[in-house]
């Protein structure tokens, strides 16, 4: 049983920490992931559900709601993209914020913050104006028909509106995780969720606005995250301060966040591009409602991803912070801690879809193609939902330790370099299950590779600070 003060930590470093940086360089591991996962994983769960909670929503509008349905899920890939930048920011930010504080370098942490700020309103700015201009040509790229186009259009335009109080509500959060605040990291999404969900009703069927309805809703509760977030700031409650003289731009900084960024960046962009494929290939294959089935899938398969996402992310500061220290030991015990919870949360969602498929489908719609075509492709996508946590909890873990390239390379081998090319070549054996079956295969084909990589990454810690 591990001791509540660790061997390796010399009292010299202890004697500098705050009581935070102290319970995460002495605490029991398990204990500890739980304690800073456990606020983030409720806060992403109810994010996940308020997606989830969206399309039903939408999907029940009265003589629209296959349509608007169907619209929402080929306008996802566009809002993924521009959500991939504030992420590249945000968590970037974080990963850096926490390892500089392992390092005792708060000085190079605000810089990260005062950066990490300036990038969020820029980048809202430039890429909300370049959308808004490319969106309709996007959408019928995308596959967008004459019926799910005007629902596409209104939805996501309205969206776009309002992406400053969205970058702000999702990149300036993440920084708040990697000071250690993982509850008022938590706070912020499960407010978020919690007014978007009561919000959404409200606008499309109280107030009659239908599509737009839901969109003026989550534009509204990010600007109220917004300011909650930033009240944090205007405090100066975190050890790592937000002041104006760091907010000027820094290359070494900017690159230093991008670096580590780049990972879910290009796991969000290739979730986009991967939706995005998918949805021409079914709706040659199966239509509109093809289309609609998946993007429920995709929201119910959320509810489990996102909670895995909230394991690892609540585990990042704990193993940033003691690989900056350079207690090797520690780091292997949180990892290994983190990505055991992330696979039983897995395990268990997959259990829960491939047991319930048709009724889960019945709360999105009760179009008979949807429920049938979903129900089928549910069921097969979510048997490997265990091993591809496992492949996400490890792309995390490099990020927190700040090996990018390593962290980019798992990030784009599972849905870019396996899972792309299976998308064009099963359906033209099996068609439309194909599509189903591809994404399976690539967790199976990741899951290799990622167990190779991590097992060798641990051994390498393990030498490395063997002296420290």
């Amino acid at each position: 049983m591990e001791s509540t003060t660790d061997e390796n930590i010399k009292d010299d470093k202890l004697a500098s920490l705050s009581p935070r940086e102290k319970e995460m360089a002495t605490a029991n591991i398990p204990k500890l992931i739980l304690s800073y996962s456990i606020p983030t994983v409720i806060g992403m769960l109810v994010a996940a559900l308020y997606v989830v909670v969206d399309r039903i929503f939408v999907g029940r509008i009265p003589y629209i709601g296959n349509d608007a349905l169907n619209g929402v899920g080929l306008a996802a890939p566009i809002s993924l993209i521009l959500a991939a930048f504030a992420l590249l920011v945000g968590v970037g930010s974080a990963a850096n914020i926490s390892i500089r504080m392992g390092r005792r370098d708060i000085e190079g942490a605000e810089k990260v913050l005062g950066n990490c700020f300036t990038l969020t309103i820029v980048l809202s700015i430039v890429l909300g104006i370049v959308a808004l201009f490319a969106l309709e040509p996007l959408l019928i790229a995308f596959g967008a028909s004459e019926a799910t186009l005007p629902f596409a259009d209104t939805y996501t335009r309205i969206k776009i509106y309002g992406i400053i109080f969205t970058y702000i509500s999702l990149a300036m959060n993440h920084p708040i995780r990697g000071m250690g605040f993982a509850k008022r990291f938590a706070a912020a999404q499960l407010f978020g969720a919690l007014l978007n969900i009561a919000l959404n009703p409200l606008f499309i069927f109280t107030f009659n606005m239908g599509v737009a309805g839901a969109a003026w809703s989550t534009v509204l509760t990010h600007f109220i995250v917004a300011v909650y977030i930033m009240a944090f700031y205007a405090k100066g409650n975190g050890p790592v301060k937000l002041r104006l003289k760091n907010i000027k731009p820094e290359t070494k900084v900017i690159l230093a966040i991008a670096s580590i960024g780049i990972a879910p960046f290009l796991m969000q962009i290739l979730g986009s591009g991967v939706n995005i494929i998918a949805n021409r290939h079914l709706i040659q294959l199966g239509g509109d409602a093809a289309v609609g089935a998946l993007t429920a899938i995709m929201g119910v398969i959320s509810l489990f991803v996102m909670p895995v996402f909230g394991i690892a992310q609540g585990s990042q500061p704990i193993i940033g912070f003691n690989y900056g220290m350079g207690n090797g030991d520690r780091v292997r015990k949180a990892y290994l801690s983190s990505a055991t919870y992330a696979v039983i949360i897995a395990f268990v969602g997959a259990v829960l879809i491939v047991a319930f498929p048709t009724f889960i489908m019945g709360m999105f719609s009760s179009d008979y193609d949807i429920l049938s075509i979903g129900a089928v492709g549910m069921r097969i996508m979510a048997w490997t939902m265990p091993v591809a946590a496992f492949q996400m909890n490890a792309s995390t873990f490099f990020m927190a330790i700040g090996r990018a390239k390593m962290s980019v390379l798992l990030s784009v081998l599972r849905q870019g370099i396996i899972l792309v090319p299976l998308y064009f070549i099963l359906p033209n054996f099996m068609g439309i299950l194909g599509i189903w079956w591809a994404m399976p295969m690539a967790d199976l084909a990741a899951f290799a590779v990622t167990l190779f990589v991590i097992l060798r990454e641990l051994r390498m810690i393990k030498r490395r600070f063997a002296n420290v």
